[in-house]
């Protein structure tokens, strides 16, 4: 299949800035069945494209049952959940057919074989063609809000995605806003401006 992007044109991934382009052949594990999936297609979605290093490994699975666990709080923040690897869609089916952690796993799972979009997204190690473990949060506008890439041994925590989205859709729907450390649902905002320079304590009070 081919990728939307033109490999002397690669826009690389930036916070706060439009996301690369991609477009790639996906198993859809509900459906049994192969796809095709555009960054294009996506728009006026929050999406995540939730990138894990390789099917048939040990904490990737971990992590896949966890975001799936969240299905249905995901689903209530109208968000997007993309698993994506440098495996083939073969692979991804025969590994959903295989381990007992991904089982009625809800999740497109996009098929990146070449790397081109994990070498946009500057989580390829080219040496293995091996993907890191990233997290990207699109925006409705297709901009990048979240980049998040921890170390390979290290399993993500779906909690703490959902807190960053219910942060970012409570910004987007609050011009002006800032959620400070730790924000949940209901907590304190800060309105950023100079008269609370020097005197945060004090507008979270």
């Amino acid at each position: 299949m081919s990728h939307s992007c033109d490999m002397d044109e690669v826009t690389f991934v930036k916070i706060d800035e439009p996301a690369p382009a991609f477009d790639l052949p996906a198993y859809d594990p509900i459906k049994d069945d192969q796809t095709q999936i555009s960054l294009e297609s996506l728009a006026g979605k929050w999406s995540v494209l939730f990138y894990y290093p390789a099917d048939f490994t040990f904490v990737c699975p971990t992590e896949l049952k966890d975001m799936a666990d969240m299905r249905d709080t995901f689903t209530s923040l109208g968000v997007t959940i993309l698993a994506i690897s440098t495996d083939t869609h073969f692979s991804h089916r025969a590994w959903v057919k295989h381990e007992k952690l991904m089982e009625n796993f809800p999740y497109l799972m996009l098929a990146d074989h070449n790397g081109e979009v994990a070498s946009m997204y500057n989580i390829l190690d080219f040496s293995s063609g091996i993907a890191g473990r990233g997290t990207f949060v699109i925006d409705p506008d297709g901009i990048v809000r979240v980049i998040e890439v921890t170390s390979g041994p290290l399993g993500r925590n779906s909690a703490e995605l959902i807190r960053k989205i219910e942060a970012l859709q409570f910004m987007r729907e609050h011009p002006g806003t800032a959620c400070p450390a730790k924000w949940a649902v209901g907590s304190k905002t800060l309105t950023p401006s100079i008269k609370i320079a020097g005197e945060v304590f004090e507008a979270l009070q």
